[in-house]
């Protein structure tokens, strides 16, 4: 069934599939961590559907991602305000050295279905694999992004 939406006394139908709304975030502040516990990036944006049919396509540009000392890794997840939706990097810069390991940018798409109107918070977290040594986001600055598009449903 089409969404209907009024503007300026008209009714239309938006089809299923319709891009309702967008909205976008960056940061690009280098962010650290040298522990198996995860922590922000700092990379968030908030959406407020408009529909409790719609379903909300995250898509997250972690750039500047950096294994810096030891025999470690970067491990990357998406959430939902608390709840974990994806982990989308699991071993990533690894390479078996102590050698730093810079591998630009991790990338994921997550399609979620919020079924509220409330506003909803999207973010990202990273640890560092083996909880010996540190791992960065945002490596010199480098922009990090996050988009919200709400999908009518």
């Amino acid at each position: 069934m089409p969404l209907t939406q009024v503007q300026g006394g008209m009714i239309s139908s938006l089809p299923t599939g319709s891009v309702l709304q967008v909205v976008n975030a960056t940061y690009s502040t280098i962010v650290s961590n040298s522990t198996s516990t995860y922590a922000d990036t700092n990379l968030t944006a908030t959406i407020t559907p408009k529909f409790a049919t719609s379903q909300i396509l995250v898509l997250v540009n972690q750039n500047g991602c950096r294994k810096q000392t030891n025999d470690t890794f970067i491990q990357l997840r998406l959430l939902k305000g608390a709840t974990v939706l994806s982990t989308f990097a699991g071993g990533a810069a690894y390479t078996g050295t102590t050698t730093p390991n810079d591998i630009g940018s991790i990338s994921t798409c997550y399609l979620d279905s919020p079924a509220t109107t409330s506003a909803t918070t999207y973010k990202t977290q990273f640890a560092s694999g083996s909880n010996n040594a540190q791992v960065n986001v945002q490596t010199v600055s480098d922009t990090s992004t996050i988009t919200l598009m709400e999908i009518a449903g």
